[in-house]
C-alpha cells in the first residue's frame, strides 16, 4: 500500500479542492474517472473521453457534481492499484475501524454503448460509519437532473441521449429537488456495500450488474494482467515503466488506438494564469511518440490499431495536429463561464483551437512510428503504404513554411527548428522505410529535400555566437525539444554542437534541476501568464545524457524524477519547481511516454548503444 498521512480538511475555498496529485485514475480505455483521496469521483465523462462530463467537481466543487463514498473520522489513507491493473483499492484508517473502497471500470463488456463504474465498500476491521453522496450534473453541470427511484435501490436519470442508472444495496434518500442522493450506513468487520453506476443508451438490468460486481472485478484484473505481461522491459525500473504503460493504455481508445493527451480539461498550468486547455483529444505527435515506446516494449497491436486509425483520419494529405478518438476534427474552444475552474482558476475550456494550426513536426513522428513498427516485424497494408508516400509528398512541399511548432504557440508562425528537424526525420525514415518494403517513392527527390532541410537547420537554426541550436531560425531562445535531435539521429549527443545545445538549454531553462520547455516569462508562446516546468522535458534530459554515455548522471536524474510521481506513479503535465505542486492536466500521456523513453535509454546505455539503422 502507498501511504498518505493526511487528507484535506475542507476548510476555506482553496481547501475545497484537493491537490491534483491526490487523484487516482481508473478507466475502461474509452472513458476515465478521477477519484480523490476522500473517495470522491470528481471527474467522469461518458461515454467517451471528450464527452460532456457527468461529474466535474474537479472544476467546480459546488456545482460540478461528484460521487463520494467516505467513512467518518478518517485519520490516514492508503491506496494502491491491485497488482498490475487499473483497479484501485483505497484503505481508510478511521478512529473506530478500517474501510476498504475498491473502484474500477470493467474492461470486459461487449456492448460498446454501455459503460460502468463499480464501487465496493467493505469494513476490514472494527466498525465504520460510511457517508454516501451522489450528485450527478450532466453536460458540464449545465443540466440539473431529476433522479427517479425504480425500486428503492435502483435510481435513474435521463441525459440528452442516454440513461444513467445507479444500483446499490445501500438505502439512499433524494434531496428535496431530487437532484442528488444521500445516505449513510454503519458497517462492522466483514460487512460490505456495492454500487454500480451505469451509462447506456437505454435502461439495462442494473441489479444484475450489481450482483456480478465481484466477478467483474476479477475479470478486469485478469484482463489488465494479461495485457501487461507483453511488456519486454526487465530493467531495474520495471514497476515505474509498467505503471506508465498501464496509464497510457488507459488513455488509448481500445478500438481506434488513438491516445488522448490527458483525460481532463482546464487544469491550470499555473494558478490564475488562464493557461487552461482541453487535452481530451488525440494529438498525432503524442500518440506517435508513445506508440514508439510501446513497440520497443513489445506492444505491437497498439501500433497496428493506430496506423489503421490514421488511415481513417488522413482523408487529406495535410494532417491536422489533433482529432477526437473517432478521427473527427476537434471543435474550436468555448468557455463554460458557469464553472469556476480548479481552485477558482478559470476559464474552463472545451474544444481546442490548436486543431487549425500548421504543426509540421507531426509528419516526422508519424512516419517514425511506422518505421519502428516495420523494423520490429509489423506489416503495412497497400493502403498504408500509399498513405506514407502521400505524407512524404506533403513534407517535400511544405517543410519550408513557418508553423506553430510542437508547443502550439499562439503568436504567429515562425520557422521553428524542431519542426524542421522532424521534417528531416520524416524524409529520412521514409527513405529507410522504402528500402525495407518498397513504398514506390522517388528516393532521389526525397533525398535531395532531406539534405536541403539539414542545410537549413545548420545554417539558420544554429546560433554560432551561443554555440547552440535555437528555438527558431535566426533567434536566440532555447527550446528543450532540441535535445531530441540526438534521439532522432540528426546528430550524436557527443557532437560539439549538441553538447553546446545541452549546456545552453540546461543553463537557461533549468530550475532546481527541472526543465522548462522554453523561457517561461519571455512571451515565447503568445499566451499571458507564467509557465511551470514541463515534466517530459526533464525525462528528455535523461535520454540525452544516456546517449552521451553519461550513465551515472542520467541514472541520478531519472531516479530523482521518479520521486515527482504521486503515490500511485502518476505524473501531471507540469510542476511548480519551488513547491513541487503538480499542475496542468492529469495524468499526462506525454510525461509517461517520456519516462518510458528515459528508462529504455538508460538500459541501452548500460548494454552499449546500437544504431537505429537510419539512412544518414
Amino acid at each position: 500500500m502507498n501511504k498518505v498521512d493526511t487528507i484535506p480538511d475542507g476548510q476555506g475555498a482553496a481547501a475545497d479542492y484537493e491537490p491534483i496529485a491526490d487523484y487516482a485514475l481508473i478507466g475502461d480505455s474509452e472513458s476515465a474517472a478521477l477519484i480523490s483521496l476522500t473517495g470522491s469521483v470528481d471527474w467522469l465523462c461518458w461515454p467517451h473521453f471528450s464527452s460532456p462530463s457527468l461529474l466535474a467537481a474537479l472544476l467546480d466543487h459546488a456545482r460540478g457534481g461528484r460521487f463520494r463514498i467516505c467513512p467518518r473520522d478518517v485519520v490516514r489513507v492508503e491506496r494502491r492499484y491491485v497488482s498490475y491493473s487499473a483497479v484501485l483499492e483505497t484503505l481508510f484508517h478511521c478512529t473506530t475501524g478500517i474501510l476498504s473502497l475498491t473502484d474500477f471500470m470493467p474492461m470486459t463488456t461487449t456492448d460498446d454503448s454501455r459503460h460502468e463504474l463499480i464501487r465496493l465498500a467493505e469494513c476490514r476491521a472494527g466498525e465504520v460509519v460510511v457517508d454516501v453522496f451522489y450528485q450527478p450534473r450532466p453536460d458540464y453541470a449545465r443540466h440539473i437532473p431529476r433522479i427517479e427511484s425504480l425500486d428503492g435501490l435502483i435510481w435513474s436519470l435521463q441525459t440528452v441521449d442516454a440513461t444513467v442508472q445507479l444500483a446499490t444495496d445501500t438505502e439512499l434518500a433524494p434531496s428535496p429537488d431530487a437532484a442528488s442522493l444521500v445516505g449513510a450506513c454503519r458497517l462492522s468487520a466483514g460487512e460490505a456495500r456495492r454500487f454500480a453506476l451505469i451509462h447506456a443508451s437505454a435502461p439495462v438490468d442494473a441489479d444484475h450488474a450489481l450482483r456480478r460486481s465481484h466477478a467483474r472485478m476479477r475479470e478486469t484484473i485478469r484482463s489488465w494482467e494479461k495485457w501487461y505481461e507483453q511488456c519486454s522491459y526487465q530493467g531495474p525500473y520495471r514497476d515505474a515503466v509498467v505503471r506508465s504503460c498501464l496509464t497510457l493504455r488507459l488513455l488509448a481508445h481500445r478500438d481506434s488506438g488513438a491516445v488522448v493527451a490527458a483525460p481532463t480539461t482546464s487544469l491550470p498550468e499555473s494558478l490564475g494564469s488562464g493557461r487552461n486547455w482541453d487535452y481530451r483529444y488525440c494529438w498525432l505527435r503524442d500518440t506517435s511518440l508513445l506508440l514508439q515506446s510501446f513497440v520497443d516494449l513489445g506492444f505491437t497491436s497498439e501500433s497496428q490499431a493506430f496506423l489503421g486509425w490514421l488511415l481513417h483520419v488522413a482523408r487529406k494529405p495535410l494532417l491536422l495536429p489533433l482529432y477526437d478518438v473517432n478521427g473527427e476534427p476537434v471543435s474550436d474552444e468555448i468557455i463554460l463561464p458557469h464553472l469556476e475552474g480548479y481552485r477558482g482558476s478559470g476559464p474552463v475550456r472545451v474544444g481546442n483551437s490548436a486543431h487549425g494550426q500548421l504543426q509540421l513536426d507531426i509528419y516526422g513522428e508519424v512516419i517514425q512510428t511506422a518505421y519502428r513498427f516495420v523494423c520490429r516485424g509489423g506489416r503495412l497494408t497497400a493502403r498504408e503504404r500509399r498513405l506514407f508516400e502521400g505524407l512524404g509528398d506533403t513534407v517535400c512541399r511544405q517543410w519550408g513554411e513557418p508553423d506553430q511548432s510542437i508547443w502550439e504557440t499562439r503568436n504567429g508562425p515562425k520557422h521553428y527548428t524542431y519542426s524542421k528537424l522532424m521534417c528531416w526525420v520524416a524524409l529520412d525514415r521514409l527513405i529507410a522505410l522504402h528500402r525495407l518494403i518498397d513504398l514506390g517513392i522517388d528516393e532521389a527527390r526525397v533525398g535531395v529535400e532531406r539534405e536541403r532541410i539539414r542545410h537549413a537547420i545548420e545554417e539558420h537554426g544554429f546560433n554560432q555566437e551561443l554555440g547552440s541550436y535555437v528555438a527558431y531560425f535566426g533567434g536566440s531562445e532555447p527550446d528543450a525539444s532540441l535535445l531530441l535531435m540526438a534521439r532522432y539521429g540528426f546528430a550524436r549527443a557527443t557532437d560539439r554542437r549538441m553538447d553546446g545545445t545541452y549546456r545552453y538549454i540546461t543553463d537557461r531553462l533549468s530550475l532546481n534541476g527541472l526543465l522548462y520547455r522554453y523561457p517561461p516569462d519571455a512571451g515565447f508562446d503568445g499566451v499571458a501568464g507564467r509557465e511551470n516546468v514541463f515534466v517530459v522535458c526533464s525525462f528528455w534530459v535523461v535520454d540525452f545524457l544516456a546517449r552521451a554515455g553519461k550513465l551515472a548522471e542520467a541514472t541520478q536524474l531519472f531516479e530523482r524524477l521518479l520521486g515527482f510521481a504521486n503515490d500511485l506513479g502518476l505524473y501531471s503535465e507540469q510542476y511548480d519547481p519551488v513547491s513541487g505542486q503538480a499542475l496542468g492536466n492529469f495524468p499526462q500521456a506525454f510525461s509517461h511516454s517520456g519516462l518510458i523513453t528515459a528508462a529504455l535509454a538508460i538500459e541501452q546505455c548500460r548494454r552499449g548503444w546500437t544504431e537505429e539503422g537510419i539512412t544518414s
